[in-house]
């Protein structure tokens, strides 16, 4: 195993970057001395002086690791401009307008305060590939293995031979840092201009915003457009992001909708790329019940191009019954918004996304936008209520998230697969089975669909219970 830099946690896989950018508890195995290295390795593996947009969200440990992951961009020769708190969706839409190189988003988007991560975007908005992330974690290897004592030579050599430069010369080793006013103004005029014909007049819609990096700007927008906002996880304060509120705890908007009647209501996550909507009955609308509304809407109006969606494996079966109702090819990839956005690359489609609510329009943004997903279904409902039928017919479906020690074992344990053969086999068909490790933590996600609501849990159940005795 090669050397690690302070804070480089490889895991089994060797791999630090998992599907969402490097994740760890901020200071523990994210540390200043992590991003700072990330910031360097990314200038130096791209070459020459690349500009940098960092943006971040509501977490305490945010401005710790904006300076230390500037810093490290700045020394390697990079120009850092930061943005200060915005949506992950706003940095992959402004940093491309800007000509700039690179983005840097430093969230743990739905996970809790303490976590916290650092993604790095191309200049086209999207996350950078594979190939790239293997060279930074290449060069992150190789500053580990240096010993103190050739650090402290090679920095002894450079001075000396720097002191015969010119001050000119000198000063062009090191980038600049610089804050970049109006990155936020910036977002909202395109989602402004985007949604122009959207009239939210007479509208009553509460938003949580998880107290996270869209806590200005969902509620903002909504205004501009009309309709009258009752905002909820809009008082972020370092600690209480995505706690007990946002998409992943919409329990509190599912009361407000309700309480304060109205027509609607959305929750974003901690950063801003995913959401999930209510209805006035109080009714949650995951990722799945969206794109049945919004897929057949564009292709009413001739706006969904190649009459075809890409989802993941996690999507219920009932959606995929429900687009061959309605002529609409669907493409399945694995979990991550990464393989949604690579699919819908591929085959030249607009419109994607997953269950837990990444919804990717191609036709407004390269990644996941949560805002304004919620706007393009409201443009897709055209004044119709959400509270009006369900999207598809959902087959029962059962999800369990199992804590333990060795998430990448999945795959390589004899009795974990031999149980998901077992229940596989006795589904025959009727149902399905899917068992993966989390891309961003310590979980195995255990997923069964079966016609029969109480046989479903039970699957689940069973395989959660042999998870964890063999990997927790």
């Amino acid at each position: 195993m090669p050397a690690r830099t302070p804070g480089l946690g490889t895991g089994e896989t060797g791999r630090l970057f998992g599907t969402d950018g490097v994740r760890g508890v901020a200071g523990a195995t994210l540390t200043a001395e992590l991003a700072l290295a990330l910031g360097r390795a990314l200038v130096e593996v791209h070459g020459g002086r690349p500009r940098v947009l960092i943006a971040r969200d509501t977490r305490s440990s945010g401005p710790m690791l904006e300076a230390a992951l500037a810093a490290g961009i700045a020394a390697a020769g990079g120009d850092a401009l930061l943005a200060g708190v915005l949506p992950t969706p706003a940095a992959a839409l402004v940093a491309p307008r800007l000509g700039l190189e690179f983005g840097a988003v430093i969230s743990a988007s739905h996970n809790p305060w303490q976590d916290n991560g650092i993604k790095f975007l191309g200049s086209d908005g999207t996350k950078i590939p594979d190939n790239l992330e293997r060279e930074i974690e290449r060069a992150l290897a190789t500053y580990g293995a240096e010993s103190a004592a050739t650090r402290r030579e090679a920095a002894d050599r450079k001075a000396a031979e720097g002191a015969e430069e010119s001050a000119e010369s000198a000063n062009r080793t090191f980038g600049a840092v610089e804050a970049l006013h109006g990155a936020q103004g910036d977002y909202l005029r395109l989602l402004e201009a985007r949604f122009c014909d959207l009239d939210l007049s007479g509208k009553r819609v509460a938003l949580d915003c998880a107290n996270g990096a869209t806590w200005e700007t969902a509620p903002t927008i909504f205004r501009r457009l009309g309709a009258e906002v009752v905002e909820l996880g809009c008082e972020p304060d370092g600690r209480n992001i995505n706690r007990d509120c946002g998409s992943t705890a919409p329990a509190k908007l599912v009361a407000a909708v309700k309480s304060q009647r109205c027509d609607l209501g959305f929750a974003f996550d901690g950063d801003g790329d995913r959401v999930v909507a209510v209805d006035r009955a109080g009714r949650v609308h995951d990722g799945d019940d969206l794109l049945a509304i919004i897929a057949p809407a564009l292709k009413e109006r001739g706006a969904l191009r190649g009459n075809g969606v890409a989802v993941t494996v996690m999507t219920n079966y009932g959606f995929h019954r429900e687009m061959r109702r309605r002529g609409i090819e669907v493409a399945v990839t694995p979990v991550g918004d990464r393989h949604v956005q690579a699919e819908l690359a591929r085959r030249d489609w607009v419109l994607g996304g997953e269950q837990s609510g990444h919804i990717i329009d191609r036709r407004f943004a390269p990644t996941g936008d949560g805002v304004a997903s919620a706007l393009l279904l409201l443009e897709s409902l055209a004044g119709r209520d959400l509270a009006d039928g369900e999207p598809f017919s959902r087959m029962p479906q059962t999800l369990l998230n199992v804590p333990v020690r060795d998430r990448d074992g999945v795959s390589s344990n004899g009795r974990v697969r031999a149980a998901i053969e077992a229940h596989e086999r006795a589904l025959a068909g009727e149902g399905r089975v899917l068992v993966r490790p989390s891309g961003t933590e310590q979980l195995v996600r255990v997923m069964v669909e079966a016609p029969d609501p109480e046989r479903c849990e039970r699957i689940a159940n069973e395989l959660a219970q042999v998870v964890a005795a063999e990997l927790g």
